[in-house]
């Protein structure tokens, strides 16, 4: 453990990815040195970046081209890519890191995909721990990549200080941007594929997004102009510097302001829960907890006793152990 705690605080890149391997680990014992090494290592502060969007819109592509960009200033820059694992097979496909050829090369790059394992919200359980080792390494930007699984996907605003939202043009008129859910947290919305014959189509988009932002409730953590859209292009480059303009200007406000610290602060009361409530359905998994729900599921499926009164049997027994 010291040596693997030695190995990231001085950014060895074997070492971080043994070290992610471990948090993401289900095995108990796994489990246990993982919640250690976190324990140990340095409380360093890295940029978050959350990055959503839907399938085919570009992420990989503009996450290549913007890490460029960055690592071209001299930032170390960590990419933590979610991939949807398979209801079937359980599997994924983990090929973000092939999309990324040049980025994946680049010595102040480290691109980590994960798979999502069924969890909810467009980002893998354990994300937020990788989140935190990739700062003890010394990153100075982390850009987390979700699924893409569309309005639902909101828990990635939980780990990040900003939340992109990447949009492909003529993928909705202003209705379409007005509705509630992923739209509500996003921080920036970029309008991606702005070149060529799309353009046009690119700016109305941004347009169209522009006049909805305009309706939505404003955020006291957030200056007058933003949220805000503005068009990018991967491809070409273009818009790129411009966002990230408007990133930087966007977290050194709320740092002035006292935001940035309050929010971290209520995203490690958030993840505290979250573990607690993993931690308690962890524990019905349990073998002899197992066989007393499925006594009492039987029961109730008999009539003999109601749902609410076998919960209630349920919860006592959890706490009494």
């Amino acid at each position: 453990m010291d040596e693997l705690t030695s190995g990231i605080v001085a950014g060895n890149r074997r070492a971080l990815s043994r070290a992610i391997t471990l948090v993401e680990s289900s095995r108990s014992d796994h489990r246990a040195r993982a919640v250690a090494l976190l324990s140990e290592l340095p409380d360093r502060k890295a940029l978050r970046i959350g990055l959503s969007g839907t399938p085919g819109v570009g992420k990989s592509t503009f996450i290549e081209a913007f890490g460029k960009l960055l690592t071209g200033q001299g930032l170390k820059v960590a990419v933590l890519a979610v991939d949807p694992s398979s209801t079937r097979s359980g599997g994924s496909i983990l090929g973000d890191k092939t999309r990324m050829e040049l980025l994946s090369r680049d010595p102040n790059a480290f691109i980590r995909p994960s798979p999502s394992q069924a969890e909810l919200g467009g980002v893998a359980r354990r994300t937020r721990e990788a989140v935190r080792l990739c700062e003890a390494a010394g990153f100075d930007i982390i850009l987390i990549e979700t699924v893409g699984v569309g309005q639902s996907e909101t828990l990635v605003a939980e780990m990040s200080d900003l939340f992109i939202l990447l949009l492909a043009p003529a993928g909705g008129d202003e209705l379409q941007g007005v509705k509630r859910g992923i739209m509500e947290i996003a921080d920036l919305i970029l309008v991606n594929k702005a070149d060529g014959d799309l353009l046009l189509t690119a700016r109305r988009t941004v347009a169209d997004y522009a006049g909805a932002l305009r309706l939505m409730r404003k955020r006291a953590y957030d200056p007058p102009e933003f949220p805000k859209a503005v068009p990018v292009s991967a491809y070409t480059g273009d818009g790129l510097e411009k966002a990230w303009e408007n990133m930087g200007y966007l977290a050194n406000w709320r740092r002035e302001h006292g935001h940035f610290d309050r929010r971290r602060a209520e995203q490690a009361r958030h993840w505290f829960l979250a573990e607690l409530r993993a931690g308690l359905l962890a524990r019905l998994e349990e073998p002899t907890t197992r066989q007393e729900l499925h006594r009492l599921g039987d029961a109730v499926a008999r009539g003999e006793i109601s749902p609410g009164h076998a919960a209630s049997q349920m919860l006592e027994q959890l706490g009494q152990g």
